[in-house]
């Protein structure tokens, strides 16, 4: 699996978010500050809607800058089963019907699904509870997470 790949991917798509996030702060400040959303009462709001969406737009796109910050920080390394799973790792577990997944140990910020040689995968954190639990796991060993009301349970079935 190519890492590589798939952190230029992730930085694709964080790039292509922070740009539809920046119109929209734009928009909603533009919509906030123009004359014709001035408040002429106390139940005309417009204005101080787009204020606050504007603020909101802004700060993530603030989250998306720091994201794509550590992703472009981030260096892929080969799996080293001396030290289990670590960041950057590629692991597919299976759960208890059977079912396979695989999923991206990368830095926050980055959560989508891609599909890399064919192959579906979930990009997670190490701050994502599945990827706190995977961390120094081996091939074979069990993970389990709580997602109220459920405990998942899988198993590592190879780390790449």
């Amino acid at each position: 699996m190519d890492k590589h790949w798939l952190q230029q991917q992730v930085l694709e798509r964080l790039a292509a978010d922070l740009l539809l996030t920046e119109q929209a702060a734009l928009t909603a400040h533009e919509t906030a500050t123009h004359e014709e959303n001035i408040a002429e009462n106390k139940y005309d709001t417009l204005g101080l809607e787009a204020a606050y969406l504007a603020t909101g737009q802004a700060r993530r796109a603030e989250a998306i800058r720091q994201a794509i910050a550590a992703w472009q920080q981030f260096r892929p390394r080969a799996h080293d089963d001396s030290l289990g799973i670590q960041l950057g790792a590629a692991v597919c577990l299976v759960d208890a019907q059977d079912r396979q997944q695989w999923v991206f140990l990368g830095p926050p910020g980055g959560s989508m699904k891609l599909v890399c040689e064919g192959q579906a995968l979930q990009v997670i954190s190490t701050e994502a509870p599945l990827g706190r639990a995977l961390l120094g796991k081996c091939v074979g060993d069990e993970v389990a997470i709580e997602v109220p009301p459920h405990r998942l349970e899988f198993e590592v079935l190879q780390v790449v």
